[in-house]
């Protein structure tokens, strides 16, 4: 058939007087239009109904598996690095026990105050007083605050500062106020030492 033809097949066949129950009447030209339409029509619901949604699954998918290869990659270093990470666990669990080692417990306490006594007679000064302050608790620790007064020279209290500074018990100098004594040549300290103990030991 000349394109000739089929343009005038067109041309003559009127939308109006179409019966759908004579389809094989058509003219060829019509037919193969309808069939066009009907094949792009089949197309897009075909995306839009089944296409689409599947679509939106291999997104979904695709992203999930990002997640699981990344999710593996961190697994696999840590699996690849246990042995290590078993080590640094044990040195870190050494490592706090000898911390916690150092903070006294409460029947260790008056231990360390006669530590600190003795620490004040070895520097050669005057112990005036050494004071409780009432407990002060953080969320890991217990602060223990203790006054202490003395009266000695300004050598003996550097001794008596750098032995309570090596003591094996952790002991921290805070607040200290120096003045020369009213009633002799020595100088008065006054001092806050605060010792800590680990909320979780009894």
């Amino acid at each position: 058939m000349a394109l000739q033809d089929v343009i005038e097949q067109l041309q003559d066949f009127d939308v109006n007087d179409i019966d759908w129950n004579r389809i094989g009447v058509w003219p060829v030209a019509a037919r193969a239009a309808c069939c066009v339409v009907l094949a792009v029509a089949i197309v897009f619901a075909g995306y839009f109904f089944v296409v689409k949604d599947l679509l939106v699954q291999e997104q979904k998918v695709v992203a999930k598996e990002e997640q699981l290869r990344s999710a593996f990659k961190i697994k696999a270093f840590q699996a690849a690095n246990l042995d290590a990470y078993r080590e640094q666990m044990l040195e870190m669990e050494t490592s706090f026990g000898a911390l916690v080692a150092q903070l006294p417990s409460d029947t260790e306490v008056p231990g360390l105050l006669e530590d600190i006594d003795e620490k004040g007679a070895e520097s050669g000064l005057l112990i005036s007083s050494i004071n409780l302050r009432p407990e002060k608790k953080a969320e890991y620790y217990v602060e223990l605050p203790i006054s202490i007064k003395v009266s000695g020279t300004y050598h003996d209290l550097g001794n008596f500062v750098s032995g309570i500074a090596g003591m094996p018990r952790i002991v921290t100098l805070h607040d200290y106020s120096i003045k020369k004594s009213s009633s002799s040549a020595l100088l008065d300290m006054t001092i806050l030492a605060k010792t800590y103990r680990y909320r979780g030991r009894k």
